[in-house]
């Protein structure tokens, strides 16, 4: 800014257009200086550059004012006259270089705002000016070339956006500080009314009566009100600055003895020095100790590796040796079974024959039973044929020797009396049918009851059981807005913290992780019920690393859980990463897998669920139809096996289930509105459950009614048995003693002689019967010896092939136990290699760590220093110094910050010292620069006074008028008196016949 204004003051011919800044007017006004100024300043100014330079060659308006489209105006090399009748755009011309050449809308006159330019109805207007450039004064002309042309966008917003072209056309900037460069190089200076006059100020300038006003105007005019201001404003800064020198050199007086003081701390802190560096070669041999520890350390590794290499040899030489002995055995093994496999066959040859021989062993047997039935049989019939002829021959007797007669009289009364129990009989043998026939519809119509009583009872059972399990969730989700892990079971917080509690004894290798739920999260809520249906009880599953822990988890779990409503525990080796399932998973472009659904926050949670369900190939479709579209309809996604909609159905490539739950347990993050709907279905189930009830009685009740009547349709059909038995018992008395009455004897002479002929028949069919049968018993004892004989073979068989069999299950054993040997020194191998390996990493780590302590060590200590004294030695040693450092500290001060606050004071000390200094030389120098500105400034003032008033003097002469131009510098005052001349001109005497106009 010194520089710049320094640049107006002593470079006045070069007109460069100032950048205006507000200032504070005070001070006394320069005096005034002689005539002799006048002449040189005047000769500066009159030195034109050339005229090759910051012409305006053309103009060209849009859509500015009231114009819709103004030129290009062509502006000739020297003066141009735009004429024009009112409304023509002369004004807008004028106007348009003001605001095109980056002037604010006040300077026009015709505006407040560069809005009001923008004609109405349109949303911007554009402005384009072309500048000459040429010469050897043109601006950056291997750049814009022969001209510059400026564009001016204006938009109904007020606000203006500059572009800067060349001659082709080409965008140069869109910055206004080009322009201001442009503008400062060619000296165009669009305030300033002796560049840009208009008509309003020409006239205010005229008609204005204020002699203040005018020599305001110009001073702005020529520049002396932003020179005067500039030396005011450096006034001023001088002013501050003196004062600010005067603040530093008391502040400078302060810093000094701050400076000393920390001088005297720094040079008292060699002892502790001495004690430092003491400290510093204890740290150099601690390094050297460390590595020299490492260094020792090594070794008994290296130790350890030899002795397990050792056993490792021992252990596959073993191993060889048992690897021999299994070879051997199943050698030995393949032998025995060999040779029973060929007693197999032969007790396999020889079963056929044995079958067929039981078989007709038991056809003989068969046939010869029914032989020996059928002459049992007839045994029987001859016996009582033979038993019915002594009876025969005895009733004769019997009628033979009875004289007694029975009269015609009695046999008919006798009859009546059978006929009329007869009929008895037959209506109370009617009356028992149709009491069958009713017990029989009333003991179904009890069977029915009883069925559906049963039905209902079971179905009553299950809906206590449904309202029972409802009643739990409800109170488990209730108790889950305090603890989200009683979801999951009401015991599962106590359990976890058993857990917890086993593993900080150290029960566990690995701490259980579980209930595999609690460490899912889904990413799509709609989709809780296809994840739940998906993994169902793996939800509440827990993982183990090892075998040990699961039977550690499995002693824990039966404290809370019963046998059969545990939770299922996964057994799989712990891995910190999730399982590479690129290569196996599925990838759909619409729908996610049950994996990528998921945010798990444990890998093993995820582990397991990929081993046990496969979720990285199972697929979530929320709509069922979409779903049946893509597993059915077309050829199932690469990898799919199944999917599962937002409903719970699973749907395979030709299969369809429906899911037997509505809402999801254990996934659902709305809790309110899972404790809402359970609430209801409570509600509704125990409605049902009132239902089932009151059908269930009525049921009891009618089967109650059904059984009494049963109970007393029984005893009336006892009751008919009973009339019917003593009816029955008084025919057969009557009947009999009839028959006695009226068998006649020669009847029972002929049955007699019948009866004896048909015994002779049947003992001739007994002796038949009889010779078949022992036939029959001689064939069967023939079959039996033949199938004894072959059971004697295979028994004498099996007996040769059990010692066999001992023998191959002995080998058998033989092999196991060999193999069991084997598997032994295998694992024993395995866990020396692991061992091997486990102290091979150990030794590169420690060689790694002792190359890294190497080069600390190095780095603190280049050279090696050869250490007797152990760590802790020197470790004590060190630490009684940094005490006895530190008490000293304690006492000056920390030496670090004793060394920094002495560099800190110094460096500033110096420093505020260095700029009192250059500020009170700049001073110095200011006030000669600004004495003899001052003095060029009022030569300067003075040289423009006289030119205006010669010039205005010349100009009325010029016109045949006089006046005269009085400027008062001490008063601020511009006065202007003109007097006219004579004949017409005589009417003009007021300055505003100088204007264009009136005002």
């Amino acid at each position: 800014m010194a520089k710049r204004r320094e640049e107006i003051i002593s470079k006045t011919r070069d007109h460069k257009r100032p950048r205006q800044e507000n200032t504070d007017e005070s001070g006394h006004e320069p005096d005034e200086v002689t005539r002799s100024h006048l002449q040189s300043g005047s000769s500066s100014c009159s030195e034109l550059t050339s005229g090759e330079v910051g012409i305006i060659e053309s103009i060209q308006l849009k859509n500015f004012m009231c114009h819709s489209m103004l030129g290009p105006f062509p502006f000739g090399p020297n003066v141009t006259f735009v004429v024009g009748n009112n409304g023509s755009g002369k004004s807008a011309v004028l106007t348009a270089l003001i605001v095109g050449l980056g002037g604010k809308a006040t300077t026009t006159n015709r505006g407040s705002s560069l809005k009001a330019f923008v004609k109405d109805g349109e949303s911007s207007a554009d402005i384009s000016i072309t500048l000459r450039n040429q010469g050897r004064e043109a601006f950056k002309p291997e750049v814009y070339g022969d001209s510059i042309i400026v564009n001016q966008h204006i938009s109904t917003e007020g606000s203006r956006s500059y572009k800067m072209k060349s001659k082709s056309g080409t965008l140069i900037s869109s910055k206004k500080e080009e322009l201001v460069a442009v503008l400062d190089h060619f000296n165009i200076q669009v305030d300033n009314p002796i560049c840009i006059l208009t008509q309003e100020m020409s006239k205010q300038f005229l008609q204005t009566k204020n002699e203040g006003d005018k020599y305001k105007f110009f001073m702005k005019a020529t520049h002396l009100q932003q020179m005067k201001d500039d030396y005011f404003y450096i006034l001023k800064t001088k002013e501050n600055t003196t004062l600010q020198i005067g603040q530093g050199a008391e502040l400078l007086q302060v810093l000094k003895q701050q400076y000393l003081e920390k001088k005297e701390r720094y040079k008292s802190i060699d002892f502790v020095n001495e004690m430092q560096n003491n400290l510093e070669k204890l740290k150099h041999k601690m390094a050297w100790a460390q590595v020299s520890e490492a260094e020792k350390a090594l070794q008994p590794i290296k130790d350890g590796i030899s002795i397990e290499e050792g056993r490792h040899d021992r252990c596959v030489q073993k191993l060889n040796e048992w690897q021999v002995k299994v070879s051997e055995a199943e050698k030995k093994y393949e032998v025995i079974r060999d040779k029973l496999e060929k007693i197999s066959e032969e007790t396999q040859a020889l079963k056929p024959q044995c079958i067929s021989l039981k078989e007709d062993v038991e056809a003989k047997r068969k046939a010869h039973n029914e032989a020996e039935a059928l002459y049992n049989r007839s045994r029987s019939e001859l016996k009582h044929l033979e038993k019915n002829d002594v009876q025969l021959r005895k009733r004769i007797e019997e009628l033979k020797n009875s004289a007694e007669q029975i009269s015609e009289l009695e046999k008919l009364e006798k009859q009546r009396k059978i006929t009329h129990l007869k009929e008895q009989l037959k209506m109370l043998c009617d009356q028992e049918s149709m009491v069958s026939q009713q017990l029989d519809l009333i003991q179904q119509a009890i069977f029915k009851y009883k069925e559906e009583h049963a039905r209902l009872k079971t179905e009553e059972d299950e809906m206590r059981q449904a309202v029972d399990a409802k009643q739990r969730q409800l109170r488990e989700l209730r108790e889950s807005k305090t603890n989200q892990l009683k979801r999951f079971g009401q015991h599962m917080p106590v359990f976890l913290e058993a857990i917890e509690e086993a593993y900080r004894q150290g029960r566990f290798k690995h701490k259980p992780v579980g209930p595999v739920g609690a460490f899912i999260r889904l990413k799509d809520a709609e989709l809780a019920l296809a994840v739940e249906s998906c993994l169902k009880n793996l939800l509440l599953a827990f993982c183990c690393d090892n075998h040990n822990d699961e039977r550690t988890l499995l002693t824990l779990m039966s404290r809370y859980y019963a046998s059969g409503i545990r939770p299922q525990i996964i057994v799989n080796r712990f891995r910190n990463e999730i399982y590479d399932v690129t290569q196996r998973a599925v990838y759909h472009s619409e729908f996610p897998s049950v994996l990528t659904a998921l945010e798990i926050d444990n890998a093993m949670v995820a582990n397991c669920l990929i081993d046990m369900r496969k979720i990285e190939t199972v697929l979530l479709i929320k709509n069922n139809r979409v779903a049946r579209q893509v597993m059915q309809s077309n050829k199932p996604p690469k990898n799919c096996k199944e999917a599962f909609t937002a409903e719970g159905d699973q749907v395979f490539e030709r299969r369809y289930y429906s899911s037997d739950n509505s809402r999801p347990k254990y996934l659902s993050k709305d809790v309110e509105a899972e404790i809402s709907h359970v609430a209801k279905e409570i509600e509704t189930q125990k409605a049902r459950l009132s239902v089932f009830q009151q059908h269930l009685c009525s049921i009891d009740n009618e089967k109650r009614k059904k059984e009494d009547e049963l109970n007393h349709r029984r005893h009336h059909q006892k009751d008919l048995q009973s009339r019917r038995g003593r009816i029955t018992v008084d025919i057969r008395d009557l009947e009999n003693v009839e028959e006695y009455q009226s068998v006649d004897i020669s009847t029972l002479e002929d049955e007699a002689q019948e009866n004896k002929n048909k015994l002779e028949s049947v003992k001739q069919d007994v002796e038949q019967r009889k010779a078949e049968m022992d036939k029959l018993k001689i064939i069967l004892r023939a079959a039996e010896r033949k199938f004894e004989e072959i059971k004697e073979k295979i028994n004498q068989v099996d007996l040769i092939a059990g010692p066999i069999k001992d023998e191959i299950n002995q080998a058998d054993s033989e092999v196991e136990n060999c193999k069991h040997y084997q598997q032994h020194y295998e694992k024993k191998q395995k866990e020396h290699l692991a061992s091997i390996k486990k102290l091979k990493e150990l030794l590169a780590a420690k060689e790694k760590e002792l190359e890294g302590k190497t080069a600390q060590a190095m780095e603190i200590c280049p050279e090696r220093i050869e250490v007797n004294r152990n760590i802790k030695s020197l470790d004590t040693e060190m630490k009684r110094l940094r005490e006895r450092i530190n008490s000293e500290r304690d006492h000056h001060g920390n030496r670090e910050e004793i060394i920094k606050q002495f560099y800190e004071a110094k460096e500033k000390y110096k420093d505020s010292e260095s700029k009192v200094k250059n500020l009170k030389k700049f001073i110095t120098l200011l006030e000669e620069i600004m004495s003899h500105r001052c003095h060029m400034y009022k030569k300067f003032r003075k040289s423009l006074t006289l030119r205006c008033k010669y010039n205005f003097c010349d100009f009325l002469k010029n016109r045949d008028y006089s006046g005269k131009l009085n400027i008062d510098h001490k008063n601020e005052t511009l006065s202007i008196i003109v007097q006219p001349g004579e004949g017409d001109m005589a009417a003009l005497h007021d300055t505003r016949s100088l204007s264009g106009g009136h005002g």
